[in-house]
């Protein structure tokens, strides 16, 4: 296995045993990460996935797919969580994509279908605005200010 395939594999089994450390420990200091819920730099990145895996306490992944080689990688993840604003089971199926740099994850790039994450996470809110660019920028102002206020437990 390519090291970027096995830097792939070691970042989302982490995440599956919820390990916001080691993950952020996958990240060039210089990483970006882009999803339709944040655009982050920097030291942000592995802030997010520790908030991430501190808080989702009832949070499964599954993942597959993974490929790399020496500058470009991707892998298909599944997570399943309670949506904490609204107590909402979501099922998020998700791409991503990835660059590598001195032999860490330097860019990310998740996609996933908003409006069907929103439909599961908001209701009815997600049903009718879930298409809408107006409901995504509140989300990532809301993702944005969670993250921003977010103290780690240590």
């Amino acid at each position: 296995m390519h090291p970027n395939a096995q830097l792939i594999t070691r970042f989302y089994e982490a995440f599956a045993k919820r390990d916001g450390l080691t993950m952020a420990g996958c990240y060039h200091p210089e990483a970006s990460f882009q999803d339709p819920a944040f655009t982050l730099q920097g030291e942000q990145v592995g802030r997010m996935w520790r908030m991430l895996c501190e808080r989702g306490k009832d949070l499964t992944l599954t993942f597959s797919d993974v490929e790399a080689d020496d500058t470009t990688g991707s892998a298909r993840w599944e997570a399943n969580y309670t949506f904490s604003a609204t107590k909402r089971q979501v099922h998020n199926i998700i791409s991503s994509s990835f660059t590598f740099r001195d032999g860490l994850i330097y860019t990310q790039n998740d996609s996933f279908d908003f409006w069907r994450w929103s439909r599961q996470a908001l209701g009815a809110p997600g049903i009718f605005l879930g298409w809408s660019s107006f409901l995504q920028s509140k989300v990532q102002a809301q993702a944005m200010a969670g993250l921003a206020a977010w103290k780690p437990k240590e």
